[in-house]
């Protein structure tokens, strides 16, 4: 019986690799899969990981319709036996149905990739009806961790490397970037709320280290 499941993550803890790995296992034993995705990184049209993988997919719009796109597959002779959703976070509550159609009355394989919350430690519409409609929701169990080393829970936007919470649900950016970039980075739970980020902390050290030198002299 074919499944809905939803693999959802912080940033870099390895969910395009994952899709890629999901793919290449499945295609292996002679099935037939479509990947997918939307806004990756990389650019359009692509799933890459940073481990230096990527794969051509089909970019996801708005106007995608999931169900159609198999139905026009499979009326053109290809079994379409699952699809790879990655980046799932960013597909519309409404395409999310369409996948759950697709696993119930195709009976082809879903497998969903995607952060579940945002910058401001919201839900994604996108990834809140995954949870919703679901078989299964599996938690990557390569945890990605914060600048302290305790586990990452939370996804925080940067700009020159100091934490924002506002703005536009959807920029896209990514782990690293420099200068006055819009960047992301993973904290825990208490450095999000704290918004201190791995260049704040240096900046608060840095200036710990020269009051005590200051006082010392």
């Amino acid at each position: 019986m074919a499944e809905l499941v939803f693999f959802s993550g912080t940033m870099d803890c390895g969910k395009s690799t994952l899709a890629l790995q999901m793919h290449h296992n499945h295609a292996a034993r002679g099935r037939d899969g479509v990947l997918f995705t939307r806004q990756d990184r990389a650019g359009t049209a692509t799933i890459s990981s940073r481990l230096g993988l990527t794969r051509h997919a089909c970019e996801v719009g708005d106007t995608t319709d999931f169900w159609a796109e198999v139905v026009t597959r499979r009326t053109q002779g290809r079994p379409v036996d699952y699809l790879v959703a990655d980046e799932a976070q960013f597909y519309t509550a409404e395409q999310v149905e369409q996948l759950a159609r697709v696993v119930d009355e195709l009976d082809a394989d879903v497998f969903a990739f995607g952060i579940t919350t945002d910058f401001r430690a919201r839900l994604f519409p996108g990834s809140a009806r995954l949870v919703e409609l679901a078989d299964r929701v599996e938690v990557l169990q390569v945890r990605a961790l914060c600048w302290c080393g305790a586990r990452a829970t939370h996804n925080a936007r940067t700009v020159g490397g100091v934490m924002v919470v506002e703005g536009a649900q959807v920029v896209v950016g990514d782990v690293g970037a420099s200068g006055s970039q819009v960047g992301y980075e993973v904290l825990c739970r208490r450095h999000h709320v704290r918004r201190m980020t791995a260049a704040t902390a240096r900046a608060v050290h840095a200036h710990a280290d020269a009051v005590l030198f200051e006082q010392d002299a």
